[in-house]
C-alpha cells in the first residue's frame, strides 16, 4: 500500500508541474515461435519498410543509454500478422537482466478496456443497458452529493441533479474522481489508494467507499479521468454473480488464450515479473520490487477494473487483435462487430479539450475524443500526432500503451515499467516511428 500511495503522490506532484471504416469479422493468430509468441513475418509483405522499422530498436536503446527509461518492447501487427517485435534495455537495472518478450508487466489502466469489454458482453445479453442508473445495481450510489464550487472540505456539498449512468462511468463523465483529480477530492482518493489498492478488503468495499465521497461534477457535464472503471467492474460482479477475476478468466482470458494475464503474479511467474521504476529529478529509482510487490499471489483481494491487471505483451496482443478483428479471435466470439463499432467511436459532444477538466490523464485533449474503450483520434492535425482518424486505445501509468487502427488494420503495443507514463514522450514518438515505417496498404 505504501508503494502505491507513494506512486500516487508522486504522480500528483508531477501533474501539478504540467505534465470508419468497417471492421473485419474475425482474426487468426498464426504460427508460434519457440519463445511462445507468434513468429515475425516479412514486414514488407505487410506494408512496412524494414530499415525504417529498425529505427524502433535504436529509439528504445537510446532511452536506455541516456538513463531515461529501464527498457521496454514494441509489438506491431497488421492484417492479423506480426510485422515487428523488438525490445531494448533492461527489465532489471540492478542485475542488467534484458527485457524479454515473455515478461509479465503491470499494465495498470490498460485494464480499463478489458473491463469495458466485460460490461459490453453483459450489454449484448441485455443484462445491462448503457443508460441504466448505477444505483439500480449499486444502491450505495443513491442520493449522491456534489462538491460546491470552491469547497474547502468534503462536507460542503449539495444533492446532485442527474443520476449517474453506466454510460457516464464508461466515458469518464460520471463526476467521480481519482488520485490524479483536483486537489480536495483527488487527495481523498490518494489517501485511501482508491482505484489503486490491491488489498482493500474487496472491490465491493472499495466501491462503497467511492460512493461515500462527493462528486466533482454533475454527471454528464465534464470529462474527468476517474475510478469509473472500478465501479463498472463491481457492476459486472453483481450482474454476473462472479468476482471480476473469475469473470475475466472465464469469459475473456480463457477464450482468447491469455494464459499469463490476471490480477496477481503466481510464484511460478515471479522470475518473469520485472521491477517497476519511477522518474525522479536526475534519473530513475526503484518504485516496487517483484519480491514485495502488491501483485504477488496471495496479497490481492481487490480486483480493480481500472488498473489491476498484469500480463505479457503477447497476451495483450490477443486482446487487441480481437478488437481489431471485430470482436472475434481464432473462432472465439467475444463481442459482435456492431457492438465494437459502437464502443470504438467518440461518445463525447466534441473533443476532450471542449469537455475535460484541467487534470492529468493518459492522453492529450486537443483533437481526441473518448469512446467506451478509450481515447479516439478525431483530428490528427489538431492533436499534432501521426495517426488515422478513428484510431483508438489507451495506456497505463507505468508507460504501457496500445492503439488499434481500423483504417490501417493495425495493432501497436508498447510495454515498459516506468512511472509516470508522461515522464518521456514515448507515445507520440512511437506513433511517428510506426507511421514513418508504413509504405503501403
Amino acid at each position: 500500500m505504501d508503494v502505491l500511495l507513494r506512486a500516487a503522490n508522486h504522480s500528483i506532484d508531477f501533474k501539478l508541474r504540467r505534465f470508419t471504416r468497417g471492421l473485419p469479422l474475425r482474426g487468426d493468430i498464426g504460427a508460434m515461435s519457440q519463445s511462445g509468441g507468434e513468429s515475425v513475418r516479412d514486414p514488407t509483405d505487410l506494408g512496412f519498410d524494414r530499415a525504417r522499422l529498425a529505427r524502433l530498436k535504436q529509439w528504445m536503446q537510446r532511452y536506455t543509454d541516456t538513463g531515461r527509461w529501464p527498457g521496454g518492447a514494441v509489438l506491431i501487427a497488421r492484417h492479423g500478422k506480426l510485422a515487428y517485435f523488438g525490445s531494448a534495455g533492461y527489465a532489471d537495472l540492478e542485475t542488467k537482466r534484458p527485457w524479454r518478450r515473455d515478461l509479465i508487466a503491470r499494465i495498470w489502466s490498460m485494464t480499463k478496456p478489458v473491463t469495458a469489454v466485460a460490461l459490453l458482453m453483459l450489454y449484448e445479453e441485455t443484462l445491462v443497458h448503457l443508460d441504466d442508473p448505477v444505483e439500480a445495481y449499486l444502491p450505495e450510489f443513491k442520493d449522491m452529493q456534489l462538491l460546491i464550487p470552491g469547497a474547502t472540505s468534503l462536507d460542503q456539498t449539495v444533492p446532485v441533479k442527474t443520476k449517474m449512468t453506466i454510460h457516464h462511468l464508461l466515458t469518464h463523465t460520471s463526476g467521480l474522481s481519482l488520485f490524479t483529480g483536483p486537489r480536495l477530492l483527488g487527495e481523498a482518493y490518494a489517501k485511501e489508494a482508491l482505484g489503486l489498492a490491491k488489498a482493500y478488503g474487496g472491490l465491493d468495499k472499495m466501491v462503497r467507499r467511492i460512493a461515500e465521497l462527493p462528486l466533482e461534477w454533475e454527471p454528464g457535464t465534464r470529462w474527468q479521468y476517474s475510478a469509473g472503471s472500478d465501479v463498472i467492474g463491481r457492476i459486472v460482479e453483481v450482474v454476473s454473480g462472479l468476482t471480476l477475476d473469475k469473470y475475466f478468466a472465464k469469459r475473456i482470458f480463457e477464450p482468447l488464450g491469455m494464459t499469463d494475464t490476471g490480477f496477481s503474479v503466481p510464484d511460478s511467474g515471479i522470475s518473469r515479473f520485472p521491477p517497476q521504476y519511477e522518474v525522479f529529478p536526475g534519473g530513475m529509482a526503484l518504485n516496487e520490487a517483484p519480491e514485495v510487490s502488491a501483485w504477488r499471489q496471495g496479497k490481492v483481494d481487490t480486483f480493480c477494473g481500472g488498473g489491476g491487471l498484469v500480463g505479457t505483451i503477447d497476451d495483450y496482443w490477443r486482446f487487441a487483435e480481437m478488437l481489431r478483428a471485430g470482436g472475434g479471435l481464432n473462432g472465439e466470439r467475444i463481442l459482435s462487430s456492431r457492438t465494437l463499432r459502437l464502443a470504438a467511436c467518440n461518445h463525447l459532444p466534441g473533443d476532450l479539450a471542449a469537455m475535460a477538466t484541467e487534470v492529468w490523464a493518459e492522453t492529450q485533449f486537443d483533437g481526441v475524443g473518448f469512446g467506451l474503450l478509450g481515447s479516439v483520434v478525431l483530428d490528427p492535425a489538431k492533436a499534432q500526432i501521426s495517426a488515422q482518424v478513428g484510431d483508438y486505445g489507451w495506456g497505463g501509468a507505468a508507460g504501457t500503451f496500445f492503439w488499434v487502427s481500423p483504417v490501417d488494420d493495425m495493432v501497436v503495443i508498447l510495454f515498459t515499467q516506468l512511472l509516470p507514463s508522461s515522464a518521456i514522450p514515448v507515445r507520440k514518438e512511437l506513433r511517428a516511428l510506426v507511421h514513418g515505417a508504413l509504405t503501403g496498404a
